[in-house]
């Protein structure tokens, strides 16, 4: 029975994710926690989160959770959304500049409000539906087409610095990395658990994956 531990650090709406995984997976044990027992005990681990990262940061070593969830980062299928994808890298210009967990090489960097096509400023945050171009293949994309949109909602994007990281794009005036894949680990900016069916695909391709990919 796979195990699946959403890491709760009190950002986010948590519980939504929950609910999604247990729909996909109904036979799974789902919970969403900050209990270092119950992470390293589970089979898969998502780490989600909305707002501020320094704040997740801070909370995430407030719980005393860093080692737990490096640990789980080199042992079994992680999924980082939103924030647990931008806390993968080095650096964020979030909050003055904020250091990251380094488990990926790049940066996170805020949206220019630019004029896209001659027509009016790009809104910051960037919220709602994008497409989303696959650049690899990988079990989290088995069963969801190219280009497909999913639902977004931030004011900072990754800038990955290794192309092979990278595991799908986004246009939103630059674009920019929204998603990215190393070994075990997957991570997404967008919102699976508010992107209908195709979100629904990866996480039910999540709970189904071992952490290994074809090469």
């Amino acid at each position: 029975m796979q195990r699946i531990a959403v890491v709760d650090l009190g950002t986010g709406n948590l519980h939504s994710v929950a609910k999604a995984l247990e729909k996909v997976a109904p036979g799974a044990r789902v919970s969403v926690t900050a209990e270092h027992a119950r992470i390293t005990d589970a089979t898969h681990v998502v780490l989600p989160g909305q707002g501020a990262i320094g704040s997740w940061l801070d909370a995430l070593s407030g719980a005393g959770l860093r080692d737990v969830i490096a640990g789980a980062i080199e042992s079994r299928p992680v999924l980082g959304i939103c924030l647990g994808l931008q806390a993968l890298f080095d650096h964020s210009d979030e909050d003055g500049g904020t250091t990251g967990l380094g488990v990926l090489p790049g940066a996170v960097r805020r949206f220019t409000p630019v004029s896209d096509n001659a027509g009016p400023a790009l809104k910051v945050p960037h919220m709602g539906w994008n497409n989303v171009a696959q650049c690899c293949l990988h079990p989290l994309w088995q069963g969801i087409n190219q280009d497909v949109r999913f639902y977004f909602v931030h004011s900072y994007y990754v800038d990955a610095a290794e192309p092979v990281d990278i595991a799908g794009t986004t246009e939103y005036g630059v674009r920019f990395t929204s998603a990215v894949a190393r070994e075990n680990v997957f991570a997404v900016q967008f919102h699976p658990e508010k992107s209908h069916h195709q979100g629904l695909q990866l996480l039910e391709n999540f709970v189904l994956w071992n952490g290994e990919v074809e090469r």
